[in-house]
């Protein structure tokens, strides 16, 4: 068994590249995330356009410090989501404060509402999308068709308790997004959003 404190080699790797100022790494790292980032930023901020440009921002930000990712801390992947929350969260509470001074509808205290909405939903988004796919699949069955444990035990071919046992796992887990003690981003990301 691999030890805890060993990143996976892929991130690793990638890393070292990126430092390296390997462009392909980027190119690389784009294919494979930029769904992910583009699907995360427009969750928080609802706006094609503007996660389009979050989207070029993480990537750049990426590009221009592959240093501020720590393998140790985390996949890359998870970095990534925490990056890219952070910058649309960072952004939207801008936008908001903007339309504030020009006298745009809503007060500060709709506007935070608005941003801890979008970062809880932003964080759910993520950890149902990471989550192992069993427990996704168990969940989409329920929540998505409308399916009871039992029903959703047919469909996977599990037993009754292994449904439940999916379901409780998955919901233990997307409870999480609620969670206002974790920070908003790991170390080497900047400060909390």
């Amino acid at each position: 068994m691999p030890k805890r404190d060993v990143p996976p080699r892929w991130d690793r790797t990638m890393q070292q590249r990126l430092a390296r100022g390997e462009a392909a790494a980027l190119g690389e790292l784009y294919d494979r995330f930029a769904s992910l980032v583009h699907g995360l930023a427009h969750r928080v901020v609802g706006d094609e356009h503007t996660a389009d440009g979050i989207t070029r921002d993480v990537f750049a930000h990426l590009w221009e410090h592959p240093d501020s990712y720590d393998p140790r801390q985390g996949p890359l992947r998870s970095w990534l989501a925490a990056l890219t929350s952070r910058l649309a969260v960072q952004r939207l509470r801008t936008t908001g404060t903007a339309a504030l001074a020009r006298g745009g509808p809503g007060t500060t205290e709709d506007l935070e509402r608005k941003v801890r909405h979008a970062s809880v939903a932003a964080r759910a988004d993520y950890i149902v999308q990471s989550m192992p796919t069993p427990l996704r699949a168990a969940l989409e069955l329920a929540y998505f068709e409308r399916r009871d444990y039992r029903q959703t035990a047919l469909d996977l071919g599990v037993t009754d308790e292994e449904a439940r046992r999916r379901l409780r796992l998955g919901l233990q887990l997307l409870a999480t997004a609620h969670d206002t003690g974790a920070p908003d981003a790991p170390p080497g990301i900047g400060g909390a959003a």
